[in-house]
This record gives C-alpha cells, sequence and structure tokens, in this order.
C-alpha cells in the first residue's frame, strides 16, 4: 500500500534534495492533547526507541487534503529531526517545498495546494472520520488573595496555604477577608 509519506518524499522534497528519514504517523492529538490548537506534532527519532521520527496529525481534522497539508508540515520537521523548531533551517525547506505563511503554522501556497490535490488521487481515501473535540487553552483562573477589610490590604494567597485559612492583617492584627476562589 501507498503511504502518503512515501509518496510526499518522493514527490516533494527529493526533487529538491531533502531525504525524508524513516517516519511512523498516526492519528492522535499533539502532546498538549485539547489545550493546543496544535494539529500536528512531530517526534525528533531521538526521542524513539525505534531511532523513527513520530508524526502525530489530529483527529479533528475532517477532509483527506487537509491532513495531507498538516502532514507536509510534519514532514519538514522529520527532515530537520526537530532540531530548528520552525527557524531558518525550516523555513528554508518549507519554502522550497511550497509552504508559505508564519512558519509555525504554514501551510501549502496555491502551486503546492494544486499538487497536494493531484497526489491525493494516487492514495486510498483517508480513512478516518473528524472527530468532533473542541480545543481550547484552560480558563485562567486567578490566584485565591485575601483583604483587609479595614484599610484594603490585598495579599495573593497561595493554594497550598489556603487549608490555614486567611492571613492575619499585619497592621490591624485581624483576620483578613476570602477573595476568589478557596475552594
Amino acid at each position: 500500500m501507498l503511504l502518503a509519506s512515501d509518496l510526499l518524499a518522493e514527490e516533494l522534497f527529493a526533487p529538491h534534495g531533502y531525504r525524508v528519514p524513516r517516519v511512523k504517523v498516526s492519528v492522535g492529538y499533539a502532546s498538549t492533547g485539547l489545550r493546543s490548537s496544535a494539529i500536528g506534532q512531530c517526534w525528533s527519532r531521538k526521542s524513539a526507541e525505534d531511532d523513527t521520527n513520530h508524526i502525530f496529525i489530529s483527529p479533528s481534522l475532517g477532509t483527506a487534503y487537509e491532513v495531507i497539508d498538516t502532514l507536509t508540515h510534519e514532514l519538514v520537521h522529520a527532515v530537520d529531526d526537530c532540531e530548528h523548531r520552525h527557524g531558518k533551517a525550516f523555513r528554508k525547506i518549507a519554502l522550497a517545498i511550497g509552504l508559505q505563511g508564519p512558519m509555525r503554522s504554514a501551510s501549502a501556497g496555491p502551486a503546492l495546494k494544486t499538487r497536494l490535490e493531484s497526489l491525493l488521487a494516487k492514495l486510498p481515501p483517508y480513512p478516518h472520520g473528524r472527530l468532533k473535540a473542541v480545543h481550547r487553552r484552560p480558563a485562567s483562573v486567578p490566584p485565591p488573595k485575601a483583604e483587609c477589610e479595614a484599610c484594603g490590604y490585598k495579599v495573593t494567597v497561595p493554594r497550598r496555604f489556603l487549608h490555614l485559612g486567611p492571613p492575619i492583617c499585619p497592621m490591624h492584627e485581624t483576620p483578613m477577608r476570602e477573595l476568589g476562589d478557596w475552594g
């Protein structure tokens, strides 16, 4: 069976002199899970016992085109063995094969998009349906505070000390009022 990573290596990377190393591609969330908007992630072969780059493509992508576009971006990381993140070396490879835009979210430019769409015809249908999960960062919860009702003096109370109760105002020597989530 023809693999998308092999086809992209042969059709997009090799003509520009880039060798795509051995990769394993899986559908799964990035290491940050649903807390980030990452739709793809490449792990360096140095991180793997099998000396292979591992690429994860988000199951929230719904079309074969979205997947192959994301896979192309992640293969650039594999070529670079995740050495330079989205820096100059990444940019050089990405631009050479036709990715464009900010490098952290680089995707196919018009010419590469046409090429990727034609390459999809050589591949079997994408075997996954879109997973309807919402990517979101956890809401930031402000830290608990305490306030002296007499003078308005406020302090932030570390969560590990909440079990001790509210602090004492240094000026009035009275217990301060709890503010925020002391749960």
